[in-house]
């Protein structure tokens, strides 16, 4: 069997080292998604938090290395990668300072995963972003990453969330096109583990034109954690996140600096 990589340099991204940050946010990407979608999250949020993107296989720089179409062994080499940066870090590592997770669409739910192992291993994240995305238990048999290439495209088209430019640009869409149907295939054959949850508090948000998650859906976040759950309904579809920069990253402050922190 082939191993994962779960070294720190491969998995994570830091656009903006801040060394003197008060927490760390870890951001994974949505289905088909990159660290860099998470660029401009860095460079505002610096320097009191800094953010750590996740970089899947399969995509950008890591393009040759083969896709993960499993959230459970995407989790574990991230929980891996986390560690072995603590390790990097010297004393203190992951417990070094407040640690929060933020995910969109697959990444949600991947965050959870992430979450899971974690308060496992005595990491307790400050909190949980679960953005565009129903709650694990909640279950759609849905099966675009079984669709010819012209079907993935409509689910694209349909969910807005990828580039014009990649979409009709041949060359590109060659080059996204596995790593999108992975990711599709891992988070549709996706099941939660009944009866697991966590315990540090979610923050759900949810566009209220999403296709994808249903108020009622989004609502049974609530029942993954020990801990409280608030939840945010913003304007726009499935990638409503783009229209609502400044309110997500005032929220996220909000939630995370100590002077704002419960």
């Amino acid at each position: 069997m082939t191993s994962i990589a779960a070294d720190a340099e491969a998995w994570i991204r830091r656009y903006e080292k801040s060394p003197d940050s008060a927490v760390r946010l870890v951001c994974l990407p949505y289905a088909g998604g990159s660290a860099s979608y998470f660029f401009p999250v860095a460079k505002a949020l610096a320097p009191l938090i800094e953010v750590l993107a996740i970089q899947y296989p399969g995509r950008q720089d890591r393009h040759r290395e083969p896709c993960i179409d499993d959230i459970g062994k995407l989790a574990d080499a991230i929980v891996g990668a986390l560690e072995d940066l603590g390790g990097q870090e010297g004393p203190g590592g992951l417990n070094d300072k407040p640690l929060a997770l933020f995910g969109h669409s697959m990444g949600a739910t991947l965050s959870y995963e992430v979450a899971l192992r974690l308060e496992e291993r005595g990491v307790k994240p400050v909190r949980l972003f679960v953005s565009g995305r129903r709650a694990p238990s909640r279950v759609r048999e849905e099966s675009v990453h079984v669709r010819d290439d012209a079907g993935v495209l409509r689910e694209l088209r349909l969910l807005n969330g990828t580039s014009g430019e990649v979409l009709e640009n041949e060359e590109l869409l060659r080059m996204a096109l596995p790593a999108i149907r992975s990711d599709y295939r891992a988070i549709e054959s996706y099941r939660c583990e009944p009866g697991r949850r966590i315990s540090c508090p979610i923050t759900a948000l949810t566009g209220d034109a999403d296709p994808r998650a249903t108020l009622e859906e989004v609502r049974d976040w609530a029942n993954h954690t020990t801990g409280e759950m608030d939840l945010t309904v913003l304007s726009g579809g499935h990638f409503f996140l783009n229209d609502h920069v400044p309110h997500v990253l005032e929220m996220i402050s909000e939630r995370l600096l100590p002077a704002n922190r419960s």
